[in-house]
């Protein structure tokens, strides 16, 4: 087995930087896996009383990761779709409003976001490592490092990678803990 074969592997040694960035990494893909390849029933599956979705986990992801090295690492504000919601009214419209999205567009929504967080974390990386203070504070103040930002995205994709198995699981049946090796999304834009 390469490395072309399983892209998403955390290095066996390398620097903090890369072993952070690495689970992150290895997370988006086995998330993206679950996600991979589903008609809009597929990604409006619900189980039990949760009104969590796999396409309302995308679009909630793509969020997130916008927000994350959009607002929180440099305080810009973000751009459509997200500032054009009423958050006040509708906390989870992320997650709701995926049942009305065509699957390409959640894709689409997903993976641009990702690609745009890589290279903005890239950059971060390489202007002052994980120890720089971002945007993101406290309200007396307190700065978080660029560090924190990045766990905090490796802790809600743990969250919500776990919640994509049971998803998927429910779908087709589609177990594993990381995607095979050579796997490829195929329903990328």
């Amino acid at each position: 087995m390469t490395d072309d074969d399983t892209p998403w592997e955390p290095p066996l040694a390398g620097t903090e930087a890369e072993h952070v960035v690495g689970a992150l990494e290895r997370l988006r893909a086995t998330f993206r896996w679950k996600a991979d390849d589903l008609d809009a029933a597929g990604l409006r599956v619900r189980v039990g009383a949760s009104q969590l979705s796999l396409g309302g986990l995308l679009k909630h992801l793509a969020f997130v990761e916008e927000q994350a090295f959009i607002t929180k690492l440099s305080g810009t504000r973000l751009g459509a779709p997200w500032n054009a919601v009423d958050w006040a009214a509708e906390p989870d419209w992320e997650f709701t409003s995926a049942a009305e999205d065509e699957p390409a567009a959640l894709y689409v929504l997903w993976d641009g976001a990702v690609e745009r967080s890589r290279e903005r974390l890239t950059a971060a990386l390489a202007d002052g490592g994980l120890d720089q203070l971002i945007h993101l504070s406290t309200p007396d103040g307190h700065r978080a490092s660029l560090r924190r930002l990045v766990f905090d995205l490796v802790e809600e994709y743990g969250r919500h990678t776990g919640h994509a198995d049971l998803l998927r699981e429910a779908v087709d049946g589609r177990v594993g803990e990381d995607p095979p090796p050579g796997w490829r999304a195929r329903s990328a834009s």
